[in-house]
């Protein structure tokens, strides 16, 4: 039932946006209503501001490791990537200093294609454009390091030189996990 009501009222936001001269490609790219751009990756990562929240140590810093397993649809932005994206730009807005936050990606199993560059993207997905490729250079531009499985990636038949820029190719994803884990990174649990 939930999901029907959920339905409808996406049904309803398309045509209101579309009785409004609006593309469905610019409602979808719209930030959600009580969201807006962030101030460190603006084309990613949209935040809302939360009145009243719990006050953030002066002193917090996060190590924060992102796993993603599910590929995004062919030509649409991994939603993992917009979540990192997203806790860079929310906590930068809540003051947190850049250097006192650290994020990792680590891909593997059907979402390992989605750190392809454009050509090898476009043969797996029939001519689809790889919409990850903005989401990925925003994030390693703003230090965030993007892992993928090279267990993963052997199985797919992903190269090295299949990759996006900055994208590195690890052992496994547990090996990067645990790697990671050594440096002081927790696993996000969303």
């Amino acid at each position: 039932m939930l999901r029907l009501k959920s339905f409808r009222i996406g049904l309803s936001a398309m045509a209101a946006a579309l009785s409004m001269g609006v593309t469905l490609a610019q409602a979808q790219d719209a930030p959600r209503p009580g969201f807006h751009a962030g101030t460190v990756i603006s084309d990613f990562g949209p935040v809302a501001m939360v009145e009243g929240h719990e006050p953030l140590p002066a002193d917090a810093t996060f190590s924060v490791a992102f796993d993603v397993g599910e590929a995004a649809k062919p030509g649409a932005i991994n939603r993992t990537l917009e979540s990192a994206a997203r806790f860079i730009n929310m906590h930068a807005e809540a003051g947190v200093p850049r250097e006192a936050v650290r994020v990792a990606v680590v891909v593997h199993g059907p979402a390992s294609f989605d750190l392809t560059n454009a050509a090898a993207y476009n043969q797996k997905h029939g001519g689809a454009s790889n919409a990850n490729l903005a989401a990925i250079a925003a994030l390693i531009e703003n230090g965030a390091e993007i892992h993928l499985c090279g267990q993963s990636a052997a199985g797919q038949g992903i190269t090295r030189a299949d990759l996006a820029p900055g994208v590195k190719m690890s052992l496994s994803a547990m090996t990067a996990h645990a790697l990671l884990q050594q440096r002081g990174y927790t696993l996000n649990p969303f």
